[in-house]
């Protein structure tokens, strides 16, 4: 099936409304204990090195100017540059401990600054934290490699994205949301259209490779309408890639967004429309549907990589590059390294200790087991190509997959009569109406996923 068909039938989307895991990583960071320690790490890491795979680097910048109240993301709201400086020193520091780790000769493929805001800093600080990187690691300079940021607008002028190009950053992401001032008062983010616009242009004049924009549809005050103006707007801009996030009101975990008024927010129904309405719009415009959020244009590096078979889902979303170790830096970063997942501490204090006595910052974690490593396997298959070889998970993991699934296929079967998925001797094919599903089919395989409380997901609508 080419994942960008999808088809929208009310009804099974309806019953299958479901709260559950959006698989930026199997297990998900909900499995994750204080029982796996920094020590884990270390011995992940080495072990990472006999296979000299390419590195990705995740960089986190906690620190927003603004608090927008939708937000879920570990932030820290503050003005004071002070604190931005305290921050900067402890991440050069454990950019330096990090690099010890890795063997010098593993090219680091991709490099990804995410937030909070990364372009709280200026461009002199965030240049300092680029010659470390470069002075740590093996980076790897040639046009194959993704060197991203994410840009708030509100934050930059064309002179600093041209000045990030020039730095070497070749990939931008563009947070936008929604262009509505209705919808912007309700979630304090006040971004005019024209601001943004000149941003994205900017990037074109500095030649950035590949711009990306983030939306989000569900918002208070938000309607099928507004929405759909912004998304023509934005598709004028041109930009390579569009992520269109579903708004996940969690109150009772994430307290900025207790500030929204409940009585603001489109009901299921309507948010159903905006997103059929989005996906039917940007396909019209000749963009790709990768999959969940992400659309790209058929020549994108995305679209390629699910084609030729490298796509890849992390904690990032959607992403190339399948073969890299993810080493996470900064507070609340998460790696993927070798057979583990990690996360360093999430407050600062705890951080700065750890960083303060030359100590890698991990406060949790997990080791993937042989089963963890399997159901990964067939959970990105289907998150990232709606299609699954029995023979070829068999080969790889010394399984036989009818056997060792036998009670995933019985649900499954439930799922093909509802249209779906097809199963044939050998072979699970999404269908275009599942494709909007797959997060459901792939929860088939989360053993893990009967003993979560589904409370700490978001629903699909």
């Amino acid at each position: 099936m080419s994942a960008q068909a999808t088809t929208f039938d009310w009804d099974l989307i309806q019953r299958y409304n479901a709260a559950g895991p959006r698989y930026t990583s199997y297990p998900t960071a909900v499995q994750f204990t204080d029982a796996f320690c920094a020590q884990d790490y270390l011995e992940q890491a080495d072990r990472s090195n006999v296979s000299g795979t390419p590195l990705s680097i995740y960089v986190h910048i906690p620190f927003c100017s603004h608090l927008c109240f939708y937000c879920g993301c570990n932030k820290i709201v503050t003005k004071n540059m002070a604190k931005g400086d305290a921050y900067l020193e402890r991440l050069l520091k454990e950019i330096a401990l990090q690099g010890k780790l890795f063997d010098t000769g593993r090219l680091a493929e991709q490099m990804h600054f995410g937030g909070g805001t990364p372009t709280f800093y200026d461009l002199p600080r965030i240049e300092r934290i680029l010659d470390a990187v470069g002075s740590n690691f093996n980076l790897y300079r040639e046009p194959k490699r993704d060197f991203s940021i994410e840009i708030d607008p509100r934050t930059v002028d064309p002179d600093t994205i041209a000045g990030l190009h020039e730095l070497g950053f070749n990939r931008m992401s563009i947070g936008v949301q929604d262009f509505d001032p209705a919808v912007q008062k309700a979630v304090h983010r006040i971004q005019s259209a024209e601001q943004t616009l000149s941003i994205m242009h900017a990037a074109r004049d500095a030649q950035v490779r590949s711009v990306n924009v983030d939306l989000i549809y569900g918002l208070p005050m938000q309607s099928a309408s507004s929405l759909d103006t912004t998304i023509r707007a934005v598709i004028d801009a041109d930009p390579d890639r569009i992520c269109i996030f579903n708004y996940a009101h969690l109150p009772e975990r994430f307290p900025p967004q207790r500030r929204i008024n409940d009585d603001d927010l489109p009901s299921a129904d309507e948010k159903l429309v905006m997103l059929q309405s989005t996906v039917e719009t940007l396909m019209t415009a000749g963009y790709r549907y990768i999959g969940m959020d992400h659309f790209a244009k058929p020549q994108d590096e995305l679209s390629l990589a699910q084609d030729h078979g490298h796509l890849h889902r992390n904690f990032q979303g959607y992403t190339t590059h399948a073969e890299c170790d993810l080493v996470g830096i900064g507070v609340s970063s998460i790696a993927s390294v070798h057979d583990c997942y990690s996360q360093n501490h999430y407050g600062l204090d705890d951080y700065y200790r750890c960083i303060d006595e030359d100590r890698i910052p991990v406060a949790r974690g997990l080791t993937l087991d042989a089963d963890d490593r399997l159901r990964k396997h067939v959970i990105m298959q289907l998150m990232c190509f709606g299609t699954l070889d029995f023979s070829e998970i068999e080969t790889e993991h010394d399984i036989d997959f009818s056997d060792y699934f036998r009670l995933e296929l019985e649900r499954l079967r439930e799922m093909e009569a509802d249209g779906l998925l097809t199963l044939t001797s050998g072979h699970l094919s999404v269908t275009a109406a599942g494709w909007t599903l797959v997060r459901n089919i792939s929860a088939v395989f989360d053993k893990y996923l009967p003993q979560t409380s589904k409370q700490r997901f978001s629903r699909f609508i």
